[in-house]
């Protein structure tokens, strides 16, 4: 966790988040989609090619989007283009994870919420064309993000834990800084419609128009904050992504700018899932024996077929 909290982060906005400034009555969202031309590899396709979750092919994208985002912020402003490619950001989940072998799962209902920081590097981006996703930037970047997800000790539940409550650990990790991003993905639901014609027992209102969920003058914790969820639609799953910053902090433009980076990191891997030699095993895969990527790429390629 030191190591990830030492992952270099510069400033997202344009100026630091302020808690007296920065509160909930001060946020604006946007509302993206990705039509189920390209949601349905993403959910389908691209994990079993490449043996992940879905959550690692989102965050192959975003990791990809903010580089290159970040890239072209910094030309466009006469800048020199950030020295790294890692990013650090926020990882929101259930916490329902199955740590061990007796825990019974069944009998819980709703979420636990575990909150992590996490240092996803793609590796770099074109450095001629920071915007364009090829497939070899898509494969390699897949297969890094994966194994840095992997390498996260319980899917990052105990986090929190060693942060806050372990006196030995929290003096250790309180000076490590907050992600500047926050990112949930919410899993896949039946849509409103669907429930509205009763094809569906239940709904989930991302958005309901019941009582605010917070207090109007509670800070905000990220300077974007990014939740997706994928909605079954007659014609297909729709990836639904709501972008939500304090005003003062990002233009619409430069958040449509991300959202658009990020359109374009998935349908580019969409697209490299189709290829017959697309995807591959990587080490967390193989755990009985001691290969890195390098020699297990050699390995298919000398061997044939798909990865």
């Amino acid at each position: 966790w030191q190591e990830v909290l030492s992952t270099p982060d510069p400033q997202l906005g344009y100026r630091p988040l302020d808690p007296d400034r920065d509160t909930a009555d001060r946020t604006r969202t946007l509302t993206t989609h990705l039509p189920a031309t390209w949601t349905n590899p993403l959910l389908t396709t691209v994990p079993a090619a490449f043996h992940a979750g879905v959550e690692d092919v989102l965050l192959t994208g975003l990791a990809l989007a903010v580089c290159s985002w970040r890239a072209e912020r910094a030309a466009a402003a006469g800048g020199a283009r950030p020295a790294g490619t890692a990013v650090l950001l926020d990882l929101e989940g259930h916490g329902r994870e199955q740590l061990a072998e007796h825990l019974d799962l069944s009998r819980t209902v709703g979420w636990f919420t575990s909150l992590y920081p996490v240092r996803l590097d793609p590796g770099p981006v074109d450095a001629r064309d920071p915007g364009r996703f090829d497939a070899a930037l898509v494969e390699r970047a897949l297969k890094r993000v994966k194994e840095q997800l992997r390498a996260l000790p319980d899917h990052g539940v105990g986090y929190g834990l060693l942060r806050r409550l372990n006196p030995a650990t929290r003096a250790r990790l309180a000076p490590g800084p907050d992600p500047q991003i926050g990112f949930n993905y919410l899993g896949r639901y039946a849509s409103p419609q669907d429930s509205v014609s009763g094809g569906a027992d239940w709904d989930v209102l991302l958005d309901a128009g019941g009582p605010r969920a917070q207090d109007p003058d509670m800070p905000v914790h990220h300077v974007l904050d990014i939740n997706a969820h994928t909605e079954d639609l007659p014609d297909g799953p729709r990836l639904v992504i709501r972008w939500t910053w304090p005003s003062d902090l990002l233009k619409e433009e430069d958040v449509e700018a991300l959202a658009e980076a990020f359109t374009r990191a998935l349908r580019a891997t969409a697209e490299h899932a189709d290829r017959p030699d697309a995807g591959g095993w990587t080490p967390s895969d193989l755990p009985l024996v001691s290969l890195d990527q390098a020699q297990i790429d050699r390995l298919q390629n000398r061997w044939g077929g798909r990865k």
